[in-house]
């Protein structure tokens, strides 16, 4: 016999009950989906650093009356010795020698990589915020992964390697946009979505404008690798931040398919 007196309360359908969730949320609430749009900065400072850290460097004649040195437009098919780079190594190009013709080719091999990386990402991980990891794990291990790659960066011997490390970087960079922006919004009332939205890209723009000041310190002589660790290492500890302080989606929670 079926017991027609048993009480139960109908589940709430998914977007109220998650909506009750985060409506008046708390100061803690809001601060926490600032911190997930912040992954935006970091995302900036890997997308474009190799604008500066490929960049071909400045390079004079050493004997200033050479009239072959002095009228060259570049340093190719000028004598070893009778130029130099000024500063040196401030760039992958005069650290490895990729300033003639020949290795342009080479030379824009670790843009493409990173964004190589990204597509991969892209392709594989799409389904991941929606199923088994969620938006919050998805999102700190491609923080991990663009960090870790970036910051290894520094000790690449040569161009093979650095494009190997950049490939990594982009796969984790791939999934970073997109899980902070569901994530934020998702986290902070409704009211908040749309201005936390629109954060989201100012820190993306502040990231970028970062990168220029560390490029004029190294016009000053510092090596290139120095901009790798500049970025990556407080990117590291943004991504442990982000760890342990943040809270899952209330909306992925909701549905996640595992309690």
């Amino acid at each position: 016999m079926v017991d027609t007196n048993t009480n139960t309360t109908p589940l709430l359908p998914l977007n109220p009950s998650v909506d009750r969730s985060t409506n008046h949320a708390t100061t803690l609430q809001l601060l926490q989906a600032i911190v997930v749009a912040a992954a935006w900065f970091f995302d900036g400072q890997q997308t474009f650093i190799t604008v500066f850290t490929d960049a071909d460097p400045e390079w004079k004649c050493l004997d200033p009356v050479d009239p072959i040195c002095k009228s060259a437009s570049t340093p190719c098919g000028l004598k070893p010795g009778s130029w130099a780079w000024y500063p040196a190594d401030t760039s992958i190009v005069s650290e490895w020698g990729l300033e003639c013709a020949d290795n342009k080719i080479l030379l824009s091999f670790p843009a493409s990589a990173f964004f190589a990386g990204c597509v991969f990402s892209s392709l594989l991980t799409s389904t991941l915020a929606d199923s088994v990891l969620g938006r919050k794990l998805l999102l700190v291990l491609s923080c991990l992964i663009m960090s870790l790659g970036g910051a290894v960066t520094v000790f690449s011997p040569n161009i093979w390697v650095y494009s190997a490390l950049k490939f990594i970087s982009g796969f984790g960079r791939g999934s970073v946009g997109s899980s902070s922006l569901v994530l934020s919004m998702e986290i902070a009332d409704h009211w908040w979505r749309d201005k936390i939205g629109v954060l989201g890209f100012t820190f993306y723009m502040l990231g970028f404008l970062t990168l220029p000041m560390m490029a004029y310190n190294m016009g000053q002589g510092l090596s290139w690798r120095l901009m790798y660790l500049w970025t990556n290492i407080p990117s590291l500890c943004y991504t442990i931040f982000l760890f342990c302080f943040v809270q899952e989606s209330p909306r992925w929670l909701r549905g996640a398919p595992t309690k």
